[in-house]
């Protein structure tokens, strides 16, 4: 008999679109403030510099949310965290597009931080619910390559939409999807049974995670890929500059390639978590990432050949978030959505780490000691794949 428009089949394609899409709105929410920075500093007269603090509050706040949710989510429910993170994101972005100074505007990006971060966590812990564990990491590669796209297409619709309407036009827009998927998310997401009360212990759950060795060898190998990952692509297009000729708007187009590597690897990753040793083939890939990123940093190969080993390191180095995603799902228990928020930590320092350890050792030996710094973080990574994450954890 044909599926009615209520079946589960339809019922879990409308929950995995609608959490595609906030995923997807909110690295928009996170990445829309480059392309407004000189429109944003002429409005409110301050220097660019200054208005590019919009975006590091941003990130500060996102980093503690991001970590600081996942008890939460886990504690009272998918559905009605996921409602609240939305609308709550959506008023902060849309009530920006009216912000009168800089000062207001500075304090409503603090609550879009602050509410952005619940987003990922929760909604990847909401998808862990609802599939089984042979299908969770395929889902996670197909929605983190889906919500990569944000930094392919979503900076050129904020400066496409900016340059028709003004600055103040892509936040109100932005903000008004968020909140359609907010109201969606209430209809859609599954109404499962609410977690009771007693059950919230914020720190037990840390402490339930952090006792778990394969999550904690899960935590170090994902941080020392992001610093391999951010290490690069923050240094990439001063490379290129500096070392090719590039001019800033002559390195669109290679930003532009390199980015669909971290949609391919997340791809990718659904494949390789399938595989029995999938640890032993990770490690591999992040192998061959880490000596990507070498050579493209300490040979002169040209410019676009520069580009092609930056695509393949990319590639094979964004294989491992949707794995590691994936795992921490499978022994996390009640405590997904604080697995998943502690892996965003992970990445928000292996962030930190690239562009600081990068900046400072290019300060000392100029942009071949990148590659080094890259390719050491990735081999100390595929070590810790290889001898502390040798066990696959029984699938449930």
């Amino acid at each position: 008999m044909a599926k009615t428009a209520t079946s589960p089949a339809v019922g879990q394609g409308r929950f995995l679109a609608v959490t595609a899409v906030g995923m997807f709105l909110s690295q928009n929410v996170g990445l829309m403030l480059a392309p407004l920075l000189v429109d944003l500093a002429a409005a409110f007269d301050v220097s660019v510099a200054a208005a590019g603090q919009l975006a590091a509050v941003t990130f500060g706040a996102w980093a503690i949310s991001v970590v600081s949710s996942g008890p939460i989510s886990d504690s009272f429910g998918r559905r009605p965290v996921a409602v609240t993170g939305l609308a709550l994101l959506g008023l902060s972005t849309l009530a920006s597009g009216f912000a009168p100074s800089f000062a207001v505007l500075l304090g409503l990006r603090v609550v879009t931080g602050l509410t952005g971060g619940i987003i990922p966590p929760n909604s990847m812990a909401a998808v862990a619910d609802v599939l089984p564990p042979a299908k969770r990491a395929r889902a996670f590669g197909r929605l983190m390559a889906f919500t990569s796209l944000s930094s392919v297409i979503g900076a050129p619709f904020v400066a496409a939409v900016a340059s028709a309407g003004g600055w103040r036009v892509p936040f109100l827009v932005i903000g008004s999807l968020l909140l359609v998927c907010a109201v969606l998310a209430w209809f859609w997401y599954p109404r499962t049974p609410r977690p009771a009360l007693a059950s919230f212990s914020f720190l037990a759950r840390y402490k339930q995670m952090a006792g778990i060795g394969l999550f904690r060898s899960a935590l170090a190998a994902n941080f020392l890929q992001r610093v391999a990952f951010y290490g690069t692509i923050s240094y990439l297009a001063a490379f290129l500059i500096s070392e090719h000729g590039l001019s800033v708007g002559e390195t669109a187009a290679p930003l532009a390639v390199v980015g669909i590597g971290v949609v391919v690897g997340s791809t990718m990753a659904g494949t390789v978590s399938a595989m029995e040793r999938r640890a032993q083939v990770l490690a591999g890939c992040v192998l061959a990432g880490g000596l990507a990123f070498l050579v493209l940093f300490a040979l002169d190969l040209g410019a676009w050949g520069s580009v092609g080993l930056a695509l393949v390191g990319v590639t094979f180095i964004s294989i491992g978030w949707p794995t590691f995603l994936a795992i921490s799902t499978e022994i996390s228990g009640a405590s997904q959505a604080t697995a998943v928020g502690m892996l965003g930590a992970s990445n928000q320092l292996g962030g930190v780490g690239g562009a600081a350890l990068g900046g400072a050792v290019l300060a000392l030996g100029g942009f071949s000691t990148i590659g080094f710094l890259c390719f050491g973080a990735a081999l100390v990574s595929a070590m810790v794949l290889q001898f502390g994450m040798r066990r696959r954890p029984p699938s449930s």
